[in-house]
């Protein structure tokens, strides 16, 4: 078969995916595929308490079991004064002390804090006898009282988790004025105030979590293979802060990853633990996670309680929003927790509108629950969230249309400071939401609610006007917001002598088509074919230091790396190319392929000039070295801001209380869109989870026992094909003004504009009935229960009257 031209697989080419090949005939290759001679299998033994002093444990039987080589607890960690897990990111409460960290052991020391928790480490020749002999660890448990739900937990005589945390609470943030605030809450002619829980959800990626540890005892080495976002980031937090390693002794690999949503990116306590036991037992050391496993260990999202408030004058424009959230932060501080509900959340309340004074607070607090950190979206879906269904609750109380009111407030002008420390640099908010509208035929709405009617069903339509920060940025500014790293990345370009490329990014992909896009920024840019581009990522053995894939950064910043080492080989090649045709580097122009003499017919290919690189026969070694590879590094001057408009219909039986989400609109500004099949894809998911949070999906933890009851798919319900319709989707484009590829993001914007959409659509179809809130998710029962409960309140009002 003929390679596609430049033409077909340049940027803009909806180019099939490389990688799918592999992925399609069962060729990938996960952590569970990797096998090393000599391996040994892991199993964790996990707490059945929410909240317990561990008295002993007897490892005897267990020892003695069959097959097996070793069993780990708290204490033989603690002897070997192995580090806990740490924390990435540090918030500074509003009293200017620094947050409460509690420590975080990789196995349980002294105490259990959530049903999960890891108390013991058993190894064996195989798993089933590593399982088989974790039922033979006795431990003594004295239980606890528990708490699981934030705001009990903030309440006098709460159950207390941490020593270091006598109050249950981590930090108090707040940013904006809150006087200025007040001043125009004080004047405001309307004020609509909501109250808002934003429902815990569980990441449920494809592939489980699985990491192997290697320890090499001949030049005293590891080799961590795992299913994680970011391989460099997890080398620097488990060498450096953990087991006091030097970086170089440490090589992490994450091969073929099947999902991540964010789950993907910390340092668990299982890899800390696997490392360690790795070079204790002198064995590789190999643990994949059970689907329960996965329900109680991967850390869970969102888990916000928030009262909002907006102050709006006599003709609907916004004056003052006021907002507090109490943020679920679970037993102990992941790796990026308690930078979700603050920086990544509160900075994003100003959404599309140019309200003028904003106030947010965020208590983040510890319960007796999985830990809580980044999650699709991670703090932007949970301020979208606020945000939107606050509007719409204003248009309703105001009597505005939800899109007229909408385009009152919409800002206009870039750049654009908001109140919340943001600065958006570009949109076109009134774009997307015309051509949202237009697609979804608004228009046509009325006659297919009267329709619905006559048929006994309630029809509703819902908006959502949402706005992202994403290419997580920049360094300089992170690191004084608490940011412990830097959230640069890295591009190497290594042209081989016959002018093919080999592209190393510290960008890691797992669904996202790096393979892909990334090769049609270098296929057009050098003029070579798209199939002598390869990518390679996720191995912190070949690739230079890079901070990962999470937030929407990949193309974004990881991109625009691999553009200035496209610059750098581009520079050099005039350089050598203006040898090869005794002129002047100055006269060189390059495109197409080709190196050529400005205003002359007289060039050379870039496979040429290559060759020239590594064949250097009458080559100026005086003036340039060998070779054509160089490496860039790229750490942007802002976030993206990626934006759109979603628009759900809905209709809703009132009779059983079932939402059938019959259409669903998104009109995106994702900027410059390197692959349009891959960004439409990416939206797709998007939508679907948040549809799935807005209408099915709900971690619950029992209020007493502080036991998970939705620790399966029998209890936990995953959207699915007939939970959704076909999508409409589109797109506008307002070119991100700071980074060389003009590229914002796409990834996360399905499932941070659709879920008040959703929500939006529910309350419009249900408001003749009087129903005029509901929480996430919008299941037939709480829709019933809303349904039932109006229909009471209204029944007794008209008593009272007569």
């Amino acid at each position: 078969m003929n390679a596609p031209s430049e033409r077909d697989t340049g940027i803009g080419a909806s180019v099939l995916r490389k990688e799918d090949y592999r992925f399609i005939t069962g060729s990938g290759r996960y952590t569970d595929d990797v096998q090393v001679p000599g391996q040994t299998y892991a199993y964790f033994l996990r707490s059945p308490y929410p909240h317990a002093t561990i008295r002993a444990i007897d490892k005897s039987a267990a020892m003695a079991a069959p097959g097996v080589v070793a069993v780990l607890t708290g204490e033989d960690l603690a002897a070997d004064k192995v580090g806990g897990v740490p924390c990435g990111w540090l918030i500074t409460d509003v009293n200017g002390e620094p947050m409460k960290e509690p420590a975080h052991p990789a196995l349980a020391q002294g105490k259990v804090r959530h049903v999960g928790d890891q108390v013991a480490l058993v190894i064996a020749d195989t798993y089933l006898h590593a399982r088989d002999a974790a039922e033979m660890v006795q431990v003594d448990y004295e239980p606890l009282p528990a708490v699981v739900d934030a705001r009990d937990a903030l309440k006098p005589g709460a159950p207390l988790l941490h020593d270091a945390a006598p109050d249950n609470k981590c930090y108090t943030w707040s940013i904006g004025d809150k006087a200025a605030v007040e001043q125009a809450f004080a004047g405001a002619h309307h004020v609509t105030r909501i109250e808002l829980t934003n429902n815990r959800l569980v990441p449920n990626a494809i592939e489980p979590r699985a990491a192997l540890a290697h320890y090499s005892r001949a030049d005293d080495s590891y080799t961590l293979y795992v299913a994680n976002q970011n391989p460099h980031v997890e080398r620097l937090l488990l060498t450096a802060f953990v087991l006091g390693l030097p970086e170089h002794k440490m090589r992490v690999v994450a091969p073929d990853v099947g999902g991540g949503f964010g789950s993907k990116i910390f340092l668990y306590a299982e890899d800390v633990a696997l490392a360690w036991a790795s070079k204790k037992i002198n064995r590789p050391v190999k643990w994949t996670a059970e689907r329960s496993e996965s329900f109680l260990s991967d850390a869970h999202g969102r888990d916000h309680a928030t009262v909002a408030e907006m102050a709006v004058d006599e003709n609907g424009k916004f004056l003052a929003m006021r907002v507090h959230t109490v943020a679920n932060l679970g037993a102990y501080l992941s790796t990026f927790a308690t930078s979700i509900p603050t920086i990544l959340y509160a900075t994003l309340l100003a959404g599309q509108y140019s309200t003028p004074h904003i106030y947010a607070e965020v208590d983040g607090v510890f319960t007796n629950t999985t830990p809580v950190d980044a999650y699709r979206g991670a703090g932007r879906p949970e301020a979208a969230y606020v945000v939107e269904r606050l509007v719409s609750a204003v248009a309703r109380e105001m009597k505005i249309d939800d899109a007229e009111l909408r385009r009152r407030n919409f800002i206009t002008s870039f750049p654009y400071q908001t109140p919340v420390a943001l600065q958006y640099d570009i949109g076109d908010f009134h774009a997307c939401l015309d051509g949202a509208m237009e697609m979804a035929d608004v228009a046509g709405f009325p006659a297919r609610r009267e329709e619905a009617k006559q048929r006994g069903k309630l029809r509703g339509l819902g908006y959502s006007t949402y706005i992202e920060a994403c290419g997580l940025a920049p360094s300089n500014i992170a690191g004084s917001l608490g940011a412990r790293a830097g959230l640069y990345e890295v591009g190497e370009i290594r042209v081989h002598p016959t002018g093919s490329v080999t592209v190393f990014t510290g960008s890691h992909s797992h669904g996202q088509g790096h393979e892909t896009t990334f090769a049609q920024i270098v296929s057009s840019r050098l003029g070579i074919p798209f199939d002598q581009v390869d990518i390679v990522h996720g191995d912190t053995g070949r690739v230079p230091f890079g901070m990962g894939t999470y937030g929407s950064r990949s193309l974004a910043v990881g991109g625009s790396a691999i553009i200035k080492a496209l610059d750098k080989i581009e520079a050099k090649g005039k350089q050598i190319a203006a040898h090869l045709l005794e002129a002047s580097a100055a006269d060189i122009e390059f495109s197409d392929g080709k190196f050529s003499i400005a205003g002359t017919d007289r060039s050379i290919p870039f496979a040429q000039v290559a060759l020239a690189a590594y064949v250097p026969h009458n080559y100026p070694l005086d003036k340039l070295e060998p070779g054509l590879n160089e490496t860039a590094f790229y750490d942007p001057t802002n976030f993206t801001y990626p934006a759109g408009a979603h628009i759900c219909e809905v209709e809703v039986d009132p009779d059983t209380g079932v939402v059938e989400v019959v259409a669903m609109t998104a009109v995106d500004d994702f900027g410059k869109v390197i692959n349009p099949m891959i960004v439409e894809g990416q939206v797709h998911g998007g939508l679907a989870q948040g549809i799935g949070q807005a209408l099915l999906e709900n971690c619950v933890y029992d209020r007493e026992s502080g036991q998970l009851l939705t620790g399966s798919y029998m209890d936990y319900a995953m959207p699915r094909a007939g939970d959704l319709p076909s999508f409409r989707v589109g797109n506008r484009v307002t070119p991100c003004t700071h980074n060389p590829l003009g590229a914002k993001g796409c990834g996360e914007a399905g499932a941070i504009g659709s879920p008040p959409a959703v929500i939006n659509a529910v309350i419009d179809a249900l408001s003749p009935l009087g129903v005029t809130h509901l929480d996430m998710p919008a299941s037939p029962e709480r829709v019933w229960m809303a349904i039932r409960s109006a229909q009471a309140g209204t029944q007794q009002a008209a008593g009272q009257a007569a």
